[in-house]
């Protein structure tokens, strides 16, 4: 197998002018590397909704993107709130978001739905107090 190539991401809290910066670094990085534009596209709506989240929600985070020539996995790790019940939030139209960030055109609760929509795969791990870590991965 191919060494990994992996890429990490800061995301700042409420900062909504870079929100997205990462998602789109990594569609860039895949289409320099030929990626198929289906994975890209995948990738690229998954942590795009993913990284809006850590903004909105869990006061940031780290996005960890690990790159081989099987597949792209995404660790989207925070230090939030939590998610108190993943079965409503995996819910379409349920959201959490306060109005100010719908006001913004955000919160529309299609956030985690979407992200387990566009991976093949996606595992929620979230503790209450502590943060989540979501681990998504798109088949190359």
């Amino acid at each position: 197998m191919d060494d990994a190539i992996i890429l990490t991401y800061h995301i700042s809290p409420d900062d909504f002018t870079r929100a997205g910066e990462a998602s789109s670094d990594v569609k860039r990085k895949l289409k320099q590397m030929g990626v198929s534009p289906d994975a890209i596209r995948k990738v690229a709506i998954a942590m795009y909704e993913g990284e809006i989240n850590m903004v909105i929600h869990a006061k940031g985070g780290e996005i960890t993107v690990e790159i081989t020539t099987e597949q792209i996995r995404m660790v989207l790790a925070d230090v939030g709130p939590g998610i108190p019940d993943v079965e409503l939030a995996m819910q379409a139209g349920y959201s959490t978001a306060p109005d100010e960030i719908r006001s913004l055109g955000f919160g529309a609760g299609m956030g985690l739905p979407n992200m387990k929509k566009y991976s093949d795969q996606m595992e929620i791990d979230t503790r209450l107090g502590e943060g989540t870590t979501i681990t998504m991965t798109v088949k190359i």
